[in-house]
């Protein structure tokens, strides 16, 4: 019985290529927008941007940082596991540096759960923590997400998009999501169950997710003003509730390339900035992240042992 309900023989290695091809992809649609934009556009775009700026928003980054790993924490203490602030932090920001710097080998959450078990800490709380982690981060961005959904709403390319989503509706890839979303929320249900009678914790996670996006829209903000095409910061808010929904689809290792041509896209699309200015966006708050992840290089070999045996135990998570 548990074996007809496991994977199809050779279904994670052809998903796990998709993905690689997909990334590909997307990176290459990235240089090809660079080249159609010029170098000299772009870095002019780059030029513009004062050095405190640039300084401020990585501020802002790293703030946003560690209210991620506030968020954690307080899920980790809630269940249970006996952590301080220092260990989910090393975790936390080893987890950001292998989705940033080791994308085809460990995600951030294969890391974290890697640096639970290396820890000693509850392994079923940890996996658990990680999935409610994942959901508080979600329900921060259903506030601004009414922002983004009118700006498509009012966009003259409305048409185009319906045409677009009918034809998804007709291709199998649509009816694998919906599964794959189903087996979401049954693992919320399940992960859930440990939280649900302590909704002080919640709170408390969810304000750091609040502290983490005021940074992130704020660092966003810095950037396109010093670049001299400013957006409302509610209209940043908005914009990066759509990109943040685009990359939850695993079409591309760690949003990979994603990110970054829906950035390009919200921004000039919808949001009305030239198409040079987007792009250096994109290509600036990717830079922004990767910079504010270093800190977990230090960190990152101590919890690779554990890393092993942390696949496993989020796959099961999925049945």
């Amino acid at each position: 019985m548990a074996k007809a309900n496991s994977p199809r023989p050779g279904w994670q290695t052809r998903s796990n290529w998709l993905r690689v091809f997909a990334t590909l992809l997307a990176l290459a649609l990235v240089i090809y927008l660079i080249s159609q934009q010029g170098w000299a556009e772009i870095s002019e775009a780059i030029g513009r941007i004062q050095p405190w700026r640039f300084a401020a928003a990585l501020g802002l980054m790293m703030i946003s940082r560690f209210s991620v790993v506030g968020r954690w924490h307080v899920l980790l203490r809630s269940g249970g596991v006996k952590t301080n602030w220092q260990e989910s932090a090393r975790i936390t920001f080893a987890g950001l540096f292998a989705s940033n710097f080791l994308p085809t080998t460990i995600g951030g959450d294969v890391a974290r759960m890697g640096g639970a078990l290396q820890m000693g800490f509850d392994a079923a709380v940890s996996a658990a923590s990680l999935i409610v982690d994942r959901l508080v981060g979600l329900v921060g961005m259903v506030f601004t997400f009414p922002i983004g959904l009118q700006m498509v709403l009012a966009s003259a390319d409305l048409r185009s998009g319906s045409a677009f989503l009918t034809l998804a509706a007709e291709n199998s890839w649509l009816k694998r999501m919906l599964h794959r979303i189903n087996s979401l929320r049954m693992r919320l249900l399940k992960a859930l169950r440990l939280w649900i009678s302590q909704p002080r914790a919640l709170v408390t996670s969810l304000l750091f997710t609040l502290s983490h996006m005021a940074c992130l829209f704020g660092a966003m903000y810095l950037l396109l003003e010093g670049m001299t095409d400013p957006l409302p910061y509610l209209t940043i808010a908005g914009l990066w509730s759509l990109v943040y929904v685009i990359t939850l689809l695993p079409f591309t290792i760690n949003a990979f390339g994603l990110q970054e041509v829906s950035i390009t896209y919200a921004f000039n699309q919808l949001g009305g900035i030239s198409a040079a200015n987007s792009l250096v966006l994109a290509l600036l708050v990717r830079t922004l992240f990767m910079l504010a992840s270093l800190p977990g290089a230090l960190f990152i070999s101590d919890i690779l042992p554990g890393v092993a045996k942390a696949q496993p135990l989020l796959s099961k998570l999925d049945q």
